[in-house]
């Protein structure tokens, strides 16, 4: 199965993908119409400032005189206090809209991840996930909120001030705005740019994410092959080039701000010319030319945080179209409309409708292929009877897996059916299917947290006696009981502090509790010790006693008192039978269990003689 690649992305400006992500910002819809009267506010409140300073010029500086200042004073405070409320007002909002949004999205991708099928993650590598999961959730959350804010603020600011230099002075406003359209011209070109530049630096940083991951989840391998080095020098690749691309866009970043600029300051020059000669000529009072240029001033200030905000937008929208794309991602595996009306879905599942499972499993006439070209199964068939074990035996790659992943719908016939007590499983909730399934993996998966937690995932609902029952069940009480915390003990990251085997025993016993028709032994037994083997085994027989079963393993000591044994080579059974007639054949299993059984009794007998 081939890793997904990290896909392009080459729009523009996408209007229709912020229109998406704006849905998320409308459980907030109180706290940012807050958030847009005070920015409103301030931005009147900020074009106030000047009309002050005008009025103090013409009447108190111009002519020399001081009767009415101490009340002019007391309205300048007044109004500074004014602008500090509203500003501690919108800086809450907008934190809680940030905090908020964040959430949102991720509790929306983490939900959309649980929803996904075996083949999303088979393709998509972890770092890609938990880069947009982190990295690029909390740029749309600080870009959405804080945008929004100075979004606001700019415009408001834009537009009352280009009135207020209208009203005032209609032809010297004009020439003041006159720098307009040079500079529309100016972001359309850099919006481009910057936009390219920044997906790069998103699609790198993804890399970078799963680079760490592998590093550390690998750390023991690294350290036993000695690719420290190796490592080091391929992480530094991929860190060179998310630099790079970082510095290209900063570079875009860093020329449209000064342009933005330049272009302000030429507006707010020629105010300064024009006005300069109509202050000379009498036809402008000094104040007047003092509010208007801190006018021209204010009216380039929000441009240029305009500026900024839209080169925030490009590196967002380059996140945005990552997190949109998984979010809006569906599964390959899922229920159509009729079946979720009846039978419910994952989160709210209609358990009245579901119908008991007996176990009985019918492959008829089913082909498979993970990718196009590449067939695993073809035409293939299989009877299995409700409580039979069937162990499934070949060649790494002969399809083993295969089947029974395709048993328990982790992925769907490409041709053919199967059928689950007599009806197609597709016209049956996936969710009912995985509530009666248990499944044993090589190498078991623990939860951060207690023993018992960790079990406890097979039915939350689950009593302290059920629990002990399961354990005892599968012969993991007694060394669970060594432990200092006993059934509380911590588990660590992953499982971390216990040995491969009694994770094995604990995974066994999650399994159980969960009382699964459908059972699935996935070489639950090659990565433990000869002891711990044999517990397992002890526990096998107990366990699978009347459900539906399937056992995939190497070591064939585990498989001897399945009811059928099935060798698989390439997609088709060869052999077929329990274990004595397949020995009596003399074929390829009989070759396998001998060679196997000679290797493990050289094994025992150089283990005595050291």
């Amino acid at each position: 199965m081939s890793t997904i690649k990290e896909q392009n992305y080459n729009k523009g400006f996408d209007i229709e993908l912020w229109k998406k992500l704006l849905r998320f910002a409308k459980p907030y819809k109180r706290n940012l119409i807050l958030i847009g009267v005070m920015m409103i506010i301030l931005a009147s409140v900020d074009v106030i400032f000047p009309m002050l300073t005008k009025y103090a010029i013409d009447n108190f500086i111009v002519p020399q005189q001081l009767e009415g200042l101490k009340i002019f004073v007391l309205w300048y405070i007044l109004l500074i206090i004014c602008q500090s409320i509203f500003v501690w007002i919108f800086i809450e909002q907008a934190a809680k809209v940030e905090v908020g949004i964040c959430y949102d999205i991720r509790k929306l991708g983490f939900k959309r991840l649980q929803e996904l099928s075996f083949s999303y993650f088979d393709r998509t590598q972890i770092g890609w996930i938990m880069a947009r999961m982190t990295s690029d959730t909390q740029r749309l959350g600080d870009t959405i909120s804080w945008g929004i804010v100075d979004l606001v603020w700019g415009t408001a600011m834009m537009i009352i001030v280009s009135c207020v230099m209208l009203f005032m002075n209609f032809k010297l406003a004009l020439i003041a705005l006159i720098v307009i359209p040079f500079l529309a011209i100016v972001s359309s070109y850099f919006q481009k740019k910057i936009l390219k530049a920044f997906r790069k630096v998103r699609k790198t940083n993804s890399r970078i994410t799963g680079s760490f991951n592998e590093g550390i989840m690998g750390a023991k391998t690294t350290k036993t092959l000695v690719r420290e080095e190796k490592n080091l020098e391929e992480f530094s690749e991929i860190a060179g080039k998310m630099y790079r691309s970082s510095v290209r866009a900063a570079i875009f970043s860093s020329l449209y701000l000064p342009v933005a600029i330049t272009l302000g300051s030429i507006g707010t020059a020629m105010v300064l010319w024009r006005g300069g000669e109509g202050v000379i000529l009498g036809n402008l009072s000094y104040g007047a030319l003092v509010a208007f240029i801190t006018f021209t001033i204010q009216f380039f200030e929000p441009v240029r945080e305009l500026a900024r905000i839209f080169a925030e937008l490009q590196s967002a929208q380059a996140s945005a179209e990552r997190i949109i794309s998984m979010i809006e991602t569906e599964p390959d595996i899922k229920d159509d409309s009729e079946i979720v009306k009846v039978y419910g879905d994952v989160f709210s599942p209609h358990k009245e409708n579901w119908a008991n499972m007996k176990g009985n499993i019918t492959f008829n006439n089913v082909s498979f292929a993970y990718n196009e070209g590449e067939k695993v199964l073809e035409k293939f068939d299989l009877n299995v009877k409700s409580g039979e074990t069937i162990a499934l035996v070949g060649e790494t790659g002969s399809g083993k897996s295969t089947i029974v992943n395709l048993a328990c719908r982790f992925y769907e016939p490409t041709k053919g059916e199967i059928l689950i007590d007599g009806v197609d499983y597709r016209k049956r909730s996936l969710l009912w299917l995985h509530s009666n399934l248990g499944y044993v993996l090589q190498t078991p998966h623990l939860f951060s947290g207690t023993i018992k937690e960790n079990i406890l995932y097979g039915r939350l609902g689950a009593t302290d006696e059920e629990v002990i029952r399961a354990c005892k069940l599968v012969n993991a009480h007694n060394f669970i009981m060594k432990m200092k915390g006993g059934y509380h003990s911590q588990v660590g990251e992953g499982g971390g502090r216990l040995s491969t085997g009694e994770k094995q025993l604990i995974s066994f016993a999650r399994a159980i509790l969960a009382d699964p028709k459908i059972f699935v032994l996935d070489e639950a037994t090659s990565s433990v010790d000869t002891e711990t083997e044999m517990l397992i085994q002890k526990a096998i027989e107990k366990v699978l006693m009347g459900r539906t079963s399937f056992i995939i393993a190497h070591r064939l000591s585990t498989i001897r008192l399945a009811d059928r044994i099935l060798v698989i080579s390439k997609g088709k059974v060869v052999e077929e039978g329990n274990h004595y007639q397949l020995i009596k054949r003399r074929g390829y299993y009989y070759r396998l269990y001998t060679n196997q059984f000679m290797d493990e009794q050289e094994s025992m007998m150089l283990h005595k003689s050291s």
